[in-house]
């Protein structure tokens, strides 16, 4: 489980997770964060950032492609729905989530499985801890900057944790969260390019999580992978 996991473009709490990990969401700390005032959601527009990771084993590098695909209302107020695709290690994750724009409160999360049918998630209800650590997280401004990265120049605000000693540089110009670049510890996230044409990749039918079904189908999944890999280890020692 990377970072860039699913929001967290939007707060630089970047994450990137697997699956189920919609469910656990939540966008408490946009409420009280002066970087709020960047958050732009405008439907077909997205953006790609990649993560550098530096360890004692080398350098990991991760992709994660973030959009808004459509708009909603819930209760009343007004919402959208930001799809997310991770690429790292492991295969491609796709979520997306239905927010709404005043409290930036997650109402429904679907995800979808390589070959498989969309499925949605039922909210999962996060500790008030956590929130309350994610609320804390205030950012200040240290000036404005110009700064390049993959996606080109952009003039940025820059954002500075004392807390946790985390760097963000934001703009305008970038949709739908406006962050260019993190530093956070041994990660550098920086934007890679804008999407002016995002496209929704979650179509079709979405059934209901079943958590038992979906536990046999990955049993099975891996129990396919030992014998291909058995296999081909019989097959190169014969």
């Amino acid at each position: 489980m990377k970072r860039l996991s699913l929001v967290a473009a939007a707060c630089c709490l970047f994450f990137i997770a697997a699956a189920p990990a919609p469910a656990q969401v939540d966008l408490n700390f946009f409420k009280r964060s002066s970087i709020a005032k960047y958050l732009n959601p405008v439907v077909g527009k997205g953006a790609e950032y990649r993560s550098t990771e530096k360890d004692s084993s080398g350098a990991k590098i991760h992709s994660t492609v973030i959009g808004i695909v459509g708009k909603d209302t819930v209760e009343g107020k007004a919402a959208f729905w930001m799809e997310v695709t991770s690429e790292g290690e492991r295969p491609p994750s796709l979520g997306k989530m239905l927010i709404t724009r005043d409290d930036f409160g997650v109402h429904r999360t679907i995800f979808k499985l390589p070959g498989q049918q969309a499925m949605e998630m039922p909210l999962t209800p996060i500790q008030g801890g956590r929130a309350e650590k994610m609320e804390e997280k205030e950012w200040r401004s240290v000036g404005i900057e110009p700064l390049s990265v993959p996606a080109g120049t952009f003039l940025c605000e820059h954002f500075h944790n004392d807390k946790t000693n985390e760097d963000m540089w934001s703009s305008d110009k970038v949709t739908p969260f406006g962050m260019v670049k993190l530093l956070d510890g041994n990660t550098t996230t920086v934007l890679a390019r804008l999407i002016p044409d995002f496209q929704d990749r979650i179509t079709g039918p979405v059934k209901q999580f079943d958590p038992q079904a979906f536990k046999q189908q990955m049993m099975q999944k891996q129990n396919q992978n030992q014998n291909q890999n058995q296999n081909q280890n019989q097959n190169q020692n014969q």
